[in-house]
């Protein structure tokens, strides 16, 4: 791509003074067709730009000159572009707090925030640091910066206010603290987009994101119930056009509606090829130990690389009660031996199961409320109640 300097900073001159945010943007983009320029590569670029530019931006557009001469020289220096970059996002600090009544720069936030965080996470897998993890955490704290200008503008008019930039942010930072495990850091963003008088105003995408890392977090939480609200949305709103994305949500959202008790259909797990999930319904709905051990066995990677194993796990659960459940239908009394309970065991996979352990199946299956009834000690039996003796998981079996 030919094209001169000054022409490129001409250009951004004009669309500064046209206050159009998106096109600043994309000429200090990473992503943008102008990083194929060679005459942009320039180590000292800051004499040049300031004879264009005035503050904020000339600081804005010097670092990010500087960063494409680390990225596209034929020794590409990652670690120096990712500082680098950090020094355009605290340009942007300044560029916010300089346009103190006006919000049309945000996309311009929104961009350099953005590849600062694929910088981080290309110089985290390079292994520039010995530390997992502690550039991201660095690059959270550049983000943290743009919140807190962000957040603290009291103006309540969506033509001006910055907070309508928090979401894509907190966005940001999400993907930063899931990456890099440390989801607690998540509670406080999460606060301050629900506290907030523009949470209906935000953009959709935007909205289906945030939507689908609360779920996960609520997810890791133990929190079905806001799981499945928040991963629902997010699937039900995210477009047809991007099975991925709608492929990934359904990853997480299918175990917690497992876990409430919904059983996912066939056609829309083999649509977005998680079939995987399907053989643990039938597992699920036969009461078949062998057989759910079996599945998680010949999926395990996949259940592992999705961060989805330890919940699985717990569906193990749902197995043990629905083959209780035929236990009682077989015996058809409300006083059931609670070594028929360890021979049904025995015999769909756990060969090795004692009493005690029996036990402790039926009684953590009472305290989640899968069975209804109590354990006789003095005579080892459960006793279960009249009606209802097994609640249905939510209709489903």
């Amino acid at each position: 791509m030919s094209g001169t300097l000054s022409a490129y900073l001409s250009a951004i001159q004009r669309c500064w003074i046209a206050k159009d945010g998106y096109l600043v943007a994309a000429f200090i983009s990473l992503s943008d067709k102008h990083i194929c320029n060679k005459n942009l590569y320039l180590e000292y670029p800051e004499n040049t730009v300031d004879r264009y530019l005035k503050q904020p931006l000339n600081e804005i557009v010097s670092s990010h000159l500087k960063v494409l001469f680390h990225l596209c020289n034929d020794a590409r220096d990652y670690s120096e572009a990712y500082k680098t970059q950090s020094h355009c996002v605290q340009s942007v600090v300044k560029m916010l707090q300089y346009l103190k009544e006006e919000n049309w720069c945000l996309p311009i936030m929104y961009r350099v925030c953005l590849d600062l965080r694929i910088l981080a996470q290309k110089c985290e897998e390079e292994g520039f640091h010995s530390k997992p993890g502690e550039i991201l955490e660095k690059a959270a704290d550049c983000l943290m910066a743009c919140f807190r200008v962000c957040a603290s503008d009291s103006r309540s008019s969506e033509e001006d206010t910055k907070r309508l930039g928090m979401l894509n942010l907190v966005n940001q930072l999400f993907k930063v603290y899931f990456r890099i495990n440390k989801l607690h850091l998540c509670k406080p963003l999460i606060r301050a987009i629900d506290s907030s008088i523009f949470k209906d105003a935000f953009p959709l995408p935007e909205q289906i994101t945030y939507k689908y890392f609360v779920g996960r977090k609520a997810m890791f939480d133990s929190d079905y119930a806001c799981a499945d609200q928040f991963l629902s949305f997010a699937f039900e709103n995210c477009p047809n056009q991007f099975p991925r994305n709608k492929r990934l949500i359904l990853i997480y959202l299918v175990p917690v509606k497992m876990l409430l008790g919904f059983m996912p259909k066939k056609e829309i797990l083999k649509k977005y090829d998680v079939l995987q999930f399907y053989e643990l319904v039938s597992a699920l709905k036969l009461g078949n130990v062998r057989k759910f051990d079996e599945v998680i066995q010949t999926h395990e990677i996949f259940f592992i690389k999705s961060g989805i194993y330890l919940l699985i796990e717990k569906l193990k659960f749902i197995v043990y009660r629905n083959l209780f459940k035929k236990v009682y239908l077989i015996k058809n009394t409300q006083k059931l031996d609670m070594q028929d309970f360890q021979a049904a065991l025995q015999f769909v996979g756990e060969a090795d199961m004692s009493i005690e352990e029996t036990h402790c199946i039926v009684a953590n299956l009472i305290y989640e409320g899968k069975i209804k009834g109590y354990i006789s000690y003095q005579h080892n039996k459960l006793v279960v109640s009249k009606q209802n003796p097994f609640p249905p998981l939510n209709g489903s079996t």
